[in-house]
């Protein structure tokens, strides 16, 4: 034994012992045991108070804890100490934590779809694309459609044009020329004879298939010099003991991005199921599944997937879409809930004598149709519950002069009303109507009428942003005293500035074109609820209304005023473009006027405006030189907008070019004639739109279609424009034939993200009704421990409305 491990060392010995150590490179070998052990003899012994504290810096873990530069620092200050000159004592090294590996938490529902064997690298940015990220988002990827080959046939008994399967042994699989580029070219064969398969651009099958392996070959049978083929067909090695997943079976086609392809997404839905299906918990409760009839969600997914056949599939698709319209129905059933119990709205109530007297101040007879929505909307007035109402009619079914006797209720009773639209052009248009309903005197933005039915002056405003400071604070001043009855504007009714003194009614039109947040804030203009109802000239299907409008009560004008004569509608091709310029000038020199819509531009309004400048430069000098025209688009100035409007009403102006602004809301009865260029640019409710602009007078009424090159959906939007004038009809081909996205375009951002529910499905959407008000009727705040799922989803549908309120 090393006799400096016994005895206490000196302090000269020390100084040694840690400069030998210094020489060693700090790694502990200077002494045997180590230099913990001698510094531990050496502090029992007489060690001088600055020395043992300049050794005490080494903390409880001693010089074998601390790394490499912490020994170094810590030995020149002992040094130091030993030689008299103390410096200042470096920082107390910390004991370092025993690093314990902690278990890797098992993969689950939430974990990146990485955890699946072989999806790695160049494979995760393309799952990404299709917006999955993990393994419930994989589970969740249905596909788009199936097609059925379990049909399994013998060679010689396949059918050409027929989707069929077989099973055959590979007698050979090599690499060949096919056309410009390799692919693979194998020959099988089953007891009833044999035949080459090729896939091109494709030389891995070939490298994959052994030959005298059973192979299951899956696609349309073609032929090849008469004898039966496949040309890229599914295939997949026969093993008895697997599971199929590529062929021989009902196959899914999956949605897919570039570089992604249906064998890739296959293979690892069927990683995703086999491993983590059985953690999916069910969101639907036992009785409505047992009542119903209907698949539990792990067995759903599989066979939405995968399924056993055709009918299984549509079982799965079947329950996996009531399970997503199920929540948005009962969300859309608690908005109205809560709208309703949100406080109590002062009853509006109509006489029967002042409701008669308003009528018959009108030039014309309301038809059947609008006689009931009015009845409907007056009912809801009548009540403490506030009113939340949807009227949707037809292109000039007459909605305005029944929200118009919803004003003349609220004004009788005391009450103030507002009515919004979403773009100046139709705020004007409005203001115009109400002017000519109430006999209103005067051309300012605030009017006084005298109607014979009210016992007192009925004082109308107009409010837009376009309007100058001065004038606007005044009919602020005047809207926020009480002196306004009835206030037609824009978005500028709900800034901050605006005030009202009595708001009792307010009228949203054209409502899709409106968020959520702006609806809210014309609610909240009172201290107490407000009557609300609004409207809408595009016909909105039930499916469609259901789903996106279910909190609302709907009224429907499908009946226009009589003598109203259908537009005529036509679609121009190319080679008679003259000829459709030609009608329109005839129309002009006959007195009429005429709208000329331009192409719709998707990039931006900019473009939108600068296609419609360069078409009235055009029309203009080329076509219409000696006419007078007028422009309008998006990008003008308010007063330049109402300028040419007003040109146009008094018909200084005899056509006006435009772009897709004047879809709803103006009305200018001598105007007989739309022409619409790049028709098939456009869905059929917004030609519709466009073809209500005229129409309005006693006179026949004419539409024109100009397209260049529509494609076959095109075609079949514009005869079915030029056979029906009527807007549900449309509205309904069009939902069918371009979708609920593309059916409201852009103006719509409530429509909910559904991956395997159609909104066209009005039979479910209203299965889904049911459920839902039976489930608020048993569990009003969706708190029972069966409704647990779904409460969840309905919380964040909330929260994604919140969103948007903020």
């Amino acid at each position: 034994m090393n006799p400096t491990q016994r005895a206490t060392p000196t302090d000269d010995q020390l100084r040694k012992i840690l400069e030998f150590e210094r020489r060693q490179g700090f790694k502990d070998e200077a002494v045997t045991g180590g230099l913990d052990r001698l510094l531990e003899n050496y502090l029992a012994g007489n060690a001088s108070s600055v020395t043992a504290e300049a050794i005490g810096g080494l903390g409880e873990g001693g010089y074998r804890q601390l790394a490499m530069h912490e020994r170094n620092s810590w030995l020149e200050h002992v040094l130091l100490a030993l030689e008299g000159r103390p410096t200042r004592m470096p920082r107390k090294p910390q004991a370092r934590p025993r690093r314990v590996a902690q278990p890797a938490a098992p993969p689950n529902l939430d974990s990146p779809v990485t955890v699946l064997k072989g999806l790695k690298g160049h494979t995760q940015p393309l799952f990404e694309k299709l917006d999955v990220h993990t393994i419930r988002d994989m589970l969740l990827l249905f596909p788009r459609r199936h097609i059925d080959y379990s049909n399994l046939r013998s060679i010689g008994e396949l059918t050409p044009g027929e989707h069929e399967t077989i099973r055959a042994t590979v007698w050979s699989a090599n690499e060949r020329r096919l056309g410009a580029k390799k692919g693979s070219e194998v020959t099988v064969g089953d007891d009833t004879g044999m035949m080459k398969i090729v896939w091109f651009r494709n030389t891995s099958v070939a490298r994959q298939l052994r030959v005298n392996s059973e192979v299951l070959l899956s696609g349309k049978v073609g032929l090849y010099k008469g004898r039966p083929t496949f040309q890229n067909p599914e295939w997949e090695v026969w093993d008895e003991k697997a599971e199929l997943t590529h062929a021989g079976r009902v196959l899914p086609v999956y949605p897919l991005t570039s570089g992604l392809h249906n064998r890739t997404v296959r293979r690892f839905t069927r990683l995703a199921i086999d491993g983590y299906l059985e953690m999916l918990p069910e969101t639907l409760p036992e009785s409505l599944l047992k009542r119903l009839d209907l698949m539990g969600l792990r067995e759903a997914v599989s066979q939405a997937h995968y399924p056993d056949s055709l009918d299984n599939q549509a079982k799965a698709i079947h329950r996996l879409a009531l399970e997503e319209l199920l929540p948005l129905q009962l969300s859309v059933l608690l908005r109205r809930r809560l709208w309703q119990e949100s406080g109590t709205a002062d009853p509006i109530h109509l006489d029967d004598s002042l409701q008669s007297d308003f009528l018959e101040s009108l030039p014309f007879t309301l038809t059947g149709a609008q006689q009931k929505a009015l009845a409907q909307l007056l009912a809801d007035l009548d009540r403490d519950l506030p009113m939340s109402r949807l009227l949707q009619g037809d292109v000039g079914s007459g909605k305005t002069v029944v929200a118009a006797c919803g004003l003349v209720a609220a004004v009788a009773c005391g009450h103030q009303a507002v009515m919004m639209a979403p773009t100046e052009v139709l705020a004007d248009q409005h203001f115009k109507t109400l002017k000519e309903i109430f006999d209103t005197q005067g051309d300012s933005t605030i009017v006084e009428a005298t109607p014979p039915y009210l016992s007192r002056p009925l004082r109308i405003a107009l409010l837009k942003g376009s309007m100058k400071a001065k004038e606007k604070a005044h009919v602020q001043e005047q809207v926020e005293a009480g002196e306004v009855d009835i206030v037609v504007g824009t978005h500028a009714l709900i800034q901050d500035g605006v005030g009202f003194a009595r708001l009792g009614f307010a009228i949203v039109d054209e409502q899709h074109r409106f968020g959520v947040m702006q609806r809210a804030a014309l609610r909240d203009k009172s201290e107490r609820s407000v009557h609300m109802l609004v409207m809408t000239a595009t016909p909105i299907p039930r499916s469609l209304y259901l789903t996106l409008y279910g909190d609302l009560d709907v009224s429907v004008i499908d009946e226009l005023p009589p003598g109203r004569k259908p537009i005529s509608t036509r679609w121009w091709p190319p080679e008679e473009r003259d000829g459709a310029y030609a009608f329109l000038r005839g129309q002009v020199e006959a007195g009429r006027q005429a709208f000329v819509i331009c192409p719709l531009v998707e990039a931006s309004k900019a473009l939108q405006a600068k296609a419609a400048i360069e078409e009235y430069e055009r029309l203009k000098s080329d076509v219409y030189p000696d006419l007078q025209l007028e422009l309008l688009h998006g990008r003008m100035a308010g007063r330049d907008k109402a300028t040419a409007m007003q040109r146009f009403h008094s018909g200084e102006a005899q056509i006006l070019v435009s772009t897709s602004v004047v879809e709803v809301g103006i009305d200018v009865p001598n105007a007989t004639v739309m022409m619409i260029e790049g028709a098939d640019r456009f869905g059929l409710s917004q030609l519709h739109q466009f073809r209500g602009r005229v129409g309005r007078g006693a006179d026949q009424s004419y539409c024109l279609l100009l397209a260049e090159d529509p494609s076959f959906d095109a075609q079949e939007r514009l005869r079915l424009l030029e056979q029906t004038n009527d807007g549900f009809q449309l509205a309904q081909a069009d939902l069918e034939m371009r979708g609920p996205g593309e059916f409201f375009g852009t103006m719509q951002s409530g429509l909910p993200d559904l991956r395997v529910a159609s909104l066209l499905d009005t039979r479910l959407i209203e299965l889904a009704r049911g459920e839902a008000e039976a489930i608020l009727t048993d569990d009003p705040d969706i708190s029972k421990p069966e409704h647990a799922a779904l409460s969840q989803t309905v919380a964040r549908l909330f929260e994604r409305v919140s969103g948007e309120l903020h």
